[in-house]
């Protein structure tokens, strides 16, 4: 019979262990690495929260590299051109729990609204000049223009853009505490969902008619 001095004992440790563990997950987004590398197999046939690993002995000097010198030749319809260093683009942050991007905007471009859901986001202006804004959730609006050197922080999941308001191509480089920071594009979650949100629910969120959002839609439409 197990006495009670004994389960009090065994409580004690259950709460020490809880304890313990408690503050990890507020240290960075991704757990902690049980390797010096694991560069992720893109192809893998498996699926786990990540990718696993290439075999070690395929791992070689350029997998710890990447290349973020070339100015872009296209944008997309927003004036934007990204260059992945998450681990889509750059397989060695796999389980490093770190991401980089290279984001080119041209003149007027702009990186419209959007979150990242599992990322705080910290960036550096390298050329031209970026307005860039996000909004708390209480609603409260903060934005700085920026130029070379300038650094800006955006906490985890809240809503934020960057507008290009010079006269020259801009760029500036994001981090993020994660090897995968997802984005949410609060416009096209809204309107580009599949299937479709109803248009009950848009109109009576934005207080609008159906001629509203489906003039928005068919824009989106036109634009993709």
């Amino acid at each position: 019979m197990i006495s009670s001095s004994s389960m009090s004992l065994f409580g004690l440790l259950c709460g020490l262990i809880v304890l313990l563990m408690l503050p990890f997950p507020s240290r960075a987004s991704d757990p902690d690495p049980l390797q010096d590398v694991c560069i992720a197999d893109l192809n893998a046939t498996i699926s786990i929260n990540g990718f696993p690993c290439k075999p070690a002995s395929n791992v070689t000097s350029d997998d710890f590299f990447t290349d973020f010198s070339k100015d872009p030749t296209t944008f997309d319809v927003f004036k934007r051109a990204v260059t992945f260093g998450d681990v889509f683009g750059f397989p060695a942050v796999n389980t490093q729990g770190v991401a980089l991007f290279r984001i080119d905007l041209d003149v007027g471009g702009i990186n419209p609204p959007h979150t990242h859901p599992r990322g705080t986001e910290a960036g550096i202006v390298t050329r031209g000049t970026v307005l860039v804004g996000l909004v708390t959730t209480n609603n409260t609006f903060f934005s700085k223009v920026l130029t070379p050197g300038k650094v800006f922080l955006i906490p985890r999941a809240l809503v934020h853009f960057q507008l290009n308001v010079g006269n020259e191509p801009a760029t500036f480089i994001p981090i993020f505490n994660t090897q995968n920071p997802g984005v949410s594009d609060s416009i096209g979650t809204i309107f580009d969902a599949t299937p479709p949100v109803p248009n009950e629910v848009l109109t009576k969120s934005f207080r609008v008619g159906d001629d509203v959002i489906n003039a928005i839609r068919a824009a989106r439409a036109q634009s993709s």
